[in-house]
């Protein structure tokens, strides 16, 4: 018998193939023509915004693929691209066990915002870099690319730009989707684009997933290698040194603290209006926004209820005399989430009351912060569901039904067990920062 000829194993690509590789083609062309188009629009929006926040006006033609003088590191650095602030934040673990299983580890760093990249400068050691990532236009992303020749790339939890992925694929940089999350809505979303993401996930040379919904959800979009490693953020240990400040702070005032953590446009209406009906003497309504560029429009919001307000930006200690008997708190800085998680009794989780998919809620638990969040928590579905189960967290409908739970819950047993339950829960999830570097270092000496 002869053998088989090794022809019959190989599928010649049929017209359904052809056809999706030229609407792929189509799609990437069309996208990237509307980005084009859109450039003087992006690059005026980040002027305008570097009116409150200044870095975004530093450094705008890296924006462009244009680096200049800035510093390189050596060829073969692995690559982070941590959007935002709280991508960061994970991040930072990441970085942490990678360093710790390669110490002669050089990073290249690069982020979409200010807050992202303020707080990206305290990861850096001597021989990293840090930059902006470019605007996905193909020039753009090639001359990214070809400046700094990354061995590996990593993209932070959502970050799937199509340019981008191609042609890092067409240069041989694997790249990896790492605390990867997709929820039904965005999955819903990205099908309606598939010709345009799809292939772009099939870019992705491995996605470590956060769940497995997350998991299936990703392999459903396009993606061709996932893994489930868990969520980077329960890796995260925040700042025990801002916990205890706000606890001494907790002490000293004197009155209860409840914290609307994180809130998003829309919300901070809701929650004045809820919490001007709560009977006087009112517990001290500690009120963060999630956007810095937010801080005065939410000021002028509580002063326009009648309430009256101090802001952490003027405490240079602790605060006392009329800003311990003042309304409402706001927490008007950056890199403090731990300090107010210590100063509150109970918190609210911001983003979840709006239909925007909620916050962080496990930096809460890390702190020990009882946590009461509304219906809308599809970015961190899992880890809510999980919170809630372990007795760490509880889900109202409403911010009026939120304000009144959190107030209920104040100077009781029942808080007291909640924040016991956070910390046990935070705990029990920790791990994935070493998981997700041992793939990672597999990954980059594979490519070596």
């Amino acid at each position: 018998m002869h053998a088989p000829s090794p022809r019959k194993h190989i599928r010649a690509p049929g017209a359904r193939d052809v056809r999706g590789a030229l609407a792929g083609l189509t799609a990437r062309a069309a996208y990237s023509l509307g980005l084009r188009l859109l450039l003087p629009a992006y690059l005026l929006r980040l002027w305008l915004r570097g009116r409150r926040e200044p870095l975004y006006r530093q450094a705008i033609a890296e924006r462009l693929g244009r680096y200049g003088d800035a510093p390189t590191p050596e060829p073969g650095a692995v690559w982070v691209h941590a959007v935002s602030l709280g991508e960061t934040r994970a991040a930072a673990s990441l970085v942490d066990a990678l360093r710790s299983q390669r110490p002669q580890l050089r990073l290249l760093l690069t982020h979409g915002t200010a807050t992202g990249r303020e707080a990206g400068a305290a990861l850096l050691k001597p021989g990293d870099a840090q930059v902006w990532l470019p605007f996905d236009t193909p020039g753009a992303v090639r001359r990214f690319l070809a400046r700094f020749r990354p061995r590996v790339g990593v993209l932070m939890e959502t970050e799937v730009w199509p340019n981008l992925l191609h042609a890092a694929h067409a240069s041989g940089v694997p790249m990896v989707l790492a605390n990867a999350r997709l929820s039904e809505k965005s999955l819903r979303q990205s099908l309606r684009f598939d010709a345009l993401l799809r292939p772009a996930a099939q870019c992705v040379t491995l996605a470590l997933a956060q769940t497995q919904g997350d998991a299936a959800r990703l392999r459903e979009a396009g993606a061709p290698r996932v893994q489930v490693v868990g969520n980077l953020k329960f890796d995260v240990a925040p700042s025990s040194a801002l916990i205890e400040r706000g606890r001494a702070w907790h002490a000293a005032l004197g009155r209860p603290v409840v914290l609307a953590a994180s809130t998003r446009e829309g919300e901070e209406t809701p929650l004045l209006d809820a919490w001007l009906e709560q009977p006087v003497p009112r517990p001290l309504l500690l009120l963060v926004p999630r956007h810095p560029q937010r801080f005065d429009e939410v000021a002028a919001m509580v002063d326009a209820k009648g309430l009256t307000l101090a802001r952490r930006s003027s405490f240079v200690g602790a605060p006392g005399g009329a800003a311990a008997l003042v309304d409402v708190w706001l927490g008007d800085t950056i890199g403090e989430m731990p300090l107010y998680y210590g100063l509150a009794d109970v918190a609210l989780l911001g983003g979840s009351f709006a239909p925007l998919g909620g916050q962080n809620l496990i930096e809460a638990a890390a702190c020990g912060c009882p946590l009461v969040m509304g219906p809308h928590t599809f970015n961190f579905a899992e880890a809510a569901a999980l919170s809630i189960a372990a007795g760490a967290a509880a889900r109202v409908t409403s911010i009026a039904e939120g304000v009144r739970q959190g107030v209920a819950l104040l100077g009781t047993p029942a808080r007291d067990a909640m924040a016991q339950a956070a910390l046990t829960f935070a705990a029990q999830h920790r791990g994935a920062a070493e998981r997700m570097a041992d793939r990672l270092v597999d990954l980059a000496i594979g490519h070596a």
